[in-house]
């Protein structure tokens, strides 16, 4: 069985207090993803950054001091038609840090053969959470599609893919590389 897992695809991350130019573009490639894996009886789960109005006062808020997908806000909400395809999702996880163990306790019983990740930021969450996915299930096979994943910085953005593929993580779709 086929599993997607669409990463923090959140108005914070797109337009919002984290948001950069060209996240944006990634809306019509995910809702495509989506789309074909229930069309194809795959199943579709989505992560949600969530935060409290105490952000600042984390580890997390720390070292990156900037107030965002805090739970309750326009912010914390997932990103324009990404949103109302939301209800194909078999779950929706709310995740207080880059990885989100509730994903893990998941996928960790096998089912999946194939578990593909798309959304937001490529260098943290995304690869955070891919790791987990291999983790979790050591015998899937793992994809990240680097036409549905990005992040401010495109250098940044293409050591995280380099990363993801020394996981042994499929990268697909990378520009200037066969495009699959």
């Amino acid at each position: 069985m086929k599993l997607l897992v669409v990463v923090d695809y959140q108005n914070d991350f797109v337009n919002g207090s984290l948001g950069y130019p060209g996240a944006e573009k990634l809306e019509a490639p995910i809702l495509k993803k989506v789309q074909q894996y229930v069309l194809d009886g795959g199943e579709v789960v989505f992560t949600l950054d969530t935060h409290a109005s105490n952000y600042l006062d984390t580890e997390e808020g720390r070292n990156l001091p900037v107030p965002h997908c805090i739970k309750g806000t326009k912010g914390h909400r997932l990103y324009g038609n990404v949103e109302r395809i939301s209800k194909f999702a078999s779950a929706i996880f709310e995740k207080g840090t880059f990885g989100c163990e509730a994903l893990s306790e998941y996928i960790r019983d096998g089912r999946y053969d194939t578990i593909e990740l798309c959304g937001l930021v490529s260098n943290i969450c995304v690869l955070a959470n891919a790791v987990i996915a291999k983790t979790a299930a050591p015998y899937a096979h793992i994809i990240v599609d680097a036409r549905c994943t990005g992040c401010a910085d495109p250098e940044m953005n293409e050591k995280a893919l380099d990363l993801l593929e020394s996981f042994h993580v499929e990268v697909t779709g990378r520009k200037g590389r066969d495009v699959k």
